[in-house]
This record gives C-alpha cells, structure tokens and sequence, in this order.
C-alpha cells in the first residue's frame, strides 16, 4: 500500500508542478459575489460593543456614560464592576473599546478642573478600531463643548490605547492573515484540479485500472496539497518575521499544527469541488465561486460584527473565519493552549464533513 501511494503521491507533486494553465472567469460567479459583499463589505463600523468601567458614582459620570449608551454605534453596553476585568474583556473579544471614567470625573467637572478619560481599543482589529477612536472621542468633544458652554474652565482629556497593536501598524494584523489565505489558496486550487484534470487528460480510467483503492487514491490526492501549502505557509511565516519584522509572540507549534487542522478542511473542500467536475475549466470556476466569497466572509477584511446576523450565522461552516482568529491571536498576542483548541473544535467538525462528502462524491463518479 505504502508503495504504490508513494508512487501516486510522487506522479501527483509532478504534475501538479509542471501545470501552469490558467482559466477565464465567467460572469455569474462574481455577480454572486457581487450579490453576497454588497451585505458584508463596508468601511463603517457599526453593531459595536463597549464595555464601560465606571468609577464615578455622581451625576456627570453618568450622563456622560448615556452619551455612549444613545449612540448608533454601540450597540451593547456591558459594564464592569472591576478593573480586573477589562483585560479579559478585551483579550476575549468580547468588546472592541472600553470606556473607563475616573472616580473624580463628575467632582473635576463640577469644579471647572480638566476631567480624564481612558478609552481602550482592540489593536487586533486596527482599522475598526482607529474608526472606533474616532466615534468615541466625537462624543466627548460634544460632551465637552456642551460643559464649556457652561462652565468655560472645564475641559476633558482623553487618553487612548490600543492594545496588543499599539501604533495600529496595518501589516501587523494583514500579514499574519497571509498565512491563512495563502495556505487556503493553495490548498482548494491544487485539490480543486487533482481529479479534474486526470479527467480531462484521460488518465483517471488509467488510475482506476490501477490497484490503488478510492482511499488511496484521495490520499495521494490530498498529501500533496498539505504539503505544498504547509511548506509555503512555513516559508511565509519566516518571512514575516525575520524580513518584515513581524512581531511574533505565541507558540510555532500551536501555529503549524492548528494549520494541518484547517488545511484538512480545505483539502476536503477541494477535493469535493474537483469530484463534481468533469474538466479543469469547471474545477476552476468552482475554486473562484467559493474562494473569495469565503475570504471575505472570513473577517479578514471587515468585522463580522458588521454584517447582518443572518449572514454572521452563515460564517459559522466557513473554516478561514476560525484559523484567522488562531493566527492573528498565536502571532499578536500569545494565544495559549486553550484558546487555540476552542478554534481547533469547529476546524475539526467541518474537516470531517468536507472529508467525508468528498468521499462519499469520489466513490459516485467512480460508478
């Protein structure tokens, strides 16, 4: 057995080497698209939740608060009892911003003195969360210019940090994400065109003559893919850190084989779509009808909070949405053990299902 899928595997890395076509695009996959990110993709940050550590117990605090709790943009308000508790507010992602007001806000209001605010962003997510900095201290220069008007010595300062992405560097959150979509890119494409192109070359009757049993056959199939987009996600991992200067705080070990985990589920997508396909033309179009759509419904590009909860529910069988959230975490912040396996649960779930219908699909055709 070890033989003979070793040869499949050898045949399969050739191949797969040496092809070099490309293939239009129609046009009812991106109109499909189209159709999807027209609900999804958006430059406004709304559907916001912000945790509030109040520690003021007068009349300003509160009313400065409410201006929070009225504002489209915050949605959900939860409000801490302890300091302790932002840490894992934020480092659970259960908020995006916390607003903390000091015990003195209301006295230094009341007495004309200049009143501080803290407000803490998720630097994880740099672009809603600068949008978010800028929704927030709108409200207070409202809030302020309304007291001054009043009470013409009164002033607030704000203070403002961004944790586990400080200066909110772009790169910092976009490259570690390369390494999901390039692994997912590589993985659906090469798996997407194995079968097909056996079909359109004529040699699949060739490979079913063979003594390779189904199994052995979608193993060859899919090694091949794993190790290709392992040792690409490999290579683009070294280059973020040691050319790009990418911060890199978790652990290589969580990172490499949480990545074997969701390119299983990738692989099985793959080799599903090339199952159903007759030629690599249609393999190829069926990579692009999932592909970007799954990109985008990943949270790479926008929030999920941003989409409408119909479509947030839809996300839940996409695979990209969860290795996204292992990397940035593993590279950004250290992410332990636990959390990693949390993400590891649905990964395992969906290459189960994208394993088996794959399968199950192969086994079809070949009657």
């Amino acid at each position: 057995m070890f033989i003979r899928l070793y040869h499949l595997i050898l045949k399969e890395f050739l191949v797969t080497l040496r092809d070099s076509k490309s293939r239009g695009i129609l046009i009812v996959p991106p109109l499909l698209q189209i159709f999807i990110f027209s609900y999804a993709i958006t430059q406004e940050v709304k559907n916001v939740t912000l945790a509030v550590f109040n520690q003021d117990m007068g009349l300003e605090g509160d009313v400065f608060v409410q201006r929070f709790q009225h504002s489209p943009t915050f949605t959900k308000i939860l409000h801490l009892t302890r300091r302790e508790e932002i840490h894992s507010v934020i480092d659970e992602q259960k908020a995006l911003a916390v607003l903390v007001v000091p015990q003195d806000f209301s006295q230094a209001i009341t007495a004309g003195r200049t009143a501080q605010v803290q407000i803490l962003l998720d630097g994880r997510k740099s672009n809603a969360a600068a949008i978010v900095g800028g929704y927030a201290a709108k409200i207070v220069n409202q809030f302020a210019q309304e007291h001054v008007s009043l009470t013409p010595m009164i002033g607030l300062n704000v203070e403002t940090r961004h944790w586990f992405n400080s200066n909110l560097e772009q790169r910092k959150t976009t490259i570690p994400c390369l390494v999901c979509l390039l692994a997912t890119m590589l993985g659906m494409f090469i798996t997407g065109l194995s079968i097909a192109r056996e079909r359109e070359m004529g040699t699949f009757e060739q490979i079913l003559v063979s003594p390779l049993t189904p199994t052995e056959i979608l193993l060859g199939k899919a090694i091949p893919a794993l190790i290709l987009a392992s040792i690409a996600s490999v290579v683009l991992v070294i280059i973020a850190i040691f050319i790009l200067g990418i911060p890199f705080e978790g652990s290589f070990l969580l990172l490499f084989s949480s990545l074997n985990l969701f390119l299983l589920s990738i692989i099985g997508i793959g080799l599903f779509i090339s199952s159903l396909s007759m030629t690599q033309q249609q393999a190829i179009l069926g990579v692009i009808l999932i592909l970007p759509a799954s990109v985008m419904l990943s949270g790479f590009a926008t929030p999920l909070e941003n989409m409408p909860e119909w479509l947030q529910w839809g996300t839940v069988i996409n695979p990209i949405r969860w290795y996204i959230v292992i990397v940035k975490g593993v590279f950004m912040k250290g992410m332990g053990m636990y959390e990693v396996f949390l993400n590891c649960i649905p990964l395992a779930l969906i290459s189960v299902v994208t394993l088996y219908s794959a399968a199950v699909m192969f086994r079809k055709r070949m009657e």
